[in-house]
Parts: structure tokens; sequence; C-alpha cells
């Protein structure tokens, strides 16, 4: 057992240290997104090395059969990271591969398109909200984010006060910042219902609409969540 849990160490330190493009969440308005690197100090290591033996002897990782993929992609890493808590790095995970299931001219250029969200592969989608919903307990993935935004009657600021993604700094309302020191919330205890995954609103808030519209979380599989 605890070899298979340092096996999966490796694959989310490759992850973290991999260069990708990061696509910023709502409320933040850099003009372009930038190349992220990740760097992972020896005493970091220690932390995730003895996080993944501890998470994995209590609870074993689904099966590579359980977390299917029509896009060739191994899910073990994200479930690793959601299982372990460190749901940063699982946002990240789940922006990158959204670039990587839509296709090769959105990982040419860095982002999704809005009108993309549509054809994105069902199997991979419903992979990664299975994972978000199973270890967040109902409380975070696309479809909580849905159903909140829906009960707020599809009014988008009342949903972001409802996920906590505005803070009020000297008396005034504004979007919490990503960039430099990420004041998003990572800790499944005091994160609100839907506060992550996050979504890049650099061109506008259609993009996480359309995720939250996503077809296949019309499925009963979904609909029949407990949230």
């Amino acid at each position: 057992m605890e070899r298979i849990a340092l096996a999966c160490v490796s694959m989310i330190l490759l992850t973290l240290q991999t260069s990708a493009f990061v696509q910023m969440p709502v409320g933040v308005t850099r003009q372009s997104p930038t190349l992220h690197t990740r760097t992972i100090h020896r005493e970091a290591v220690g932390e995730v090395e003895a996080a993944v033996v501890e998470a994995v002897s209590k609870e074993e990782l689904p099966s590579p059969d359980d977390l299917p993929s029509s896009c060739g992609v191994d899910y073990i890493p994200l479930a690793t990271m959601l299982m372990t808590g460190d749901f940063e790095a699982a946002d990240q995970f789940t922006r990158d591969n959204l670039i990587f299931i839509a296709g090769e001219k959105a990982q040419e250029r860095g982002f999704v398109y809005w009108t993309q969200v549509k054809d994105l592969p069902p199997v991979d989608m419903a992979t990664m909200e299975r994972l978000w919903l199973k270890y967040s307990n109902g409380k975070f993935g696309y479809t909580m984010q849905r159903k909140l935004y829906r009960l707020g009657k599809g009014n988008f600021e009342a949903f972001c006060r409802k996920v906590d993604w505005n803070v009020v700094d000297e008396g005034v309302e504004r979007k919490r910042r990503w960039f430099g020191k990420s004041e998003f919330i990572y800790d499944l205890e005091k994160a609100p219902r839907g506060h992550l995954p996050l979504t890049s609103a650099l061109r506008g808030t259609t993009l996480l609409k359309e995720l939250m519209n996503y077809p296949a979380w019309d499925n009963e599989e979904f609909q029949a969540k407990k949230n």
C-alpha cells in the first residue's frame, strides 16, 4: 500500500512541476494568461509524501478502471490531490485539463472558448465531477455551482457572494484576487459550497456559465447527487 502511495506522490510532483498556461478565475483582469511554474522544495516533498501515505492508508484510491477518459488522461493524480485535501493543486489540474481535453486548438491558444464547452468529452467531464463531488462530500464541483446559480435565479453577482468569491476591502466590495498570494479558500472546512473549482473570467463570465450548464449535468447520475 505504501508503495502505491509513493507512486502517487511522484505523479503529483510531476504534475505540479509541469509548466502550464494558467487561466485566471472570476474577477481577475490580467491581460493574458501567464506561464506558471511551481517549485517544490525538499521540505514540501516530504510533507506531500507523508500526507499521501497517511491518506492512502485510510482510504484506497480509485482504480484507474473507475476513472475513465476518452482522451487518455490519467486521473489518479487528481484523485490523490483531492483525497489528500490539496484542493489548490486539484483546482489547477482541472483548469489545465479542460484545455487539454478541448483539443489542439485550445492547447495552442492556452484557453477554452465558451463555444467549445458543449463539445467537451462527457466521459472526462463526468470523471472529474465525480472526483470533486466525492472528495468534497458534495461541497465542490460544477454541479454544485450550477445548483447555487439557479437558486439565485441566474443573478451572477448574487452567486459570487454565495460562493464567497467577493470580499469587502476598505468598505468596497471586489472579487478575490488570484495572482500573487491567492485570496481564494482551499480548505474544505472553511470554504463555502461551490467555492471550487475556479474558472477563468478573463474573457467574461460566459465560460463559467457554459460549464455550469454542461449537458451531462442533466444526466440522472448528477441529478440524484445529494448536495
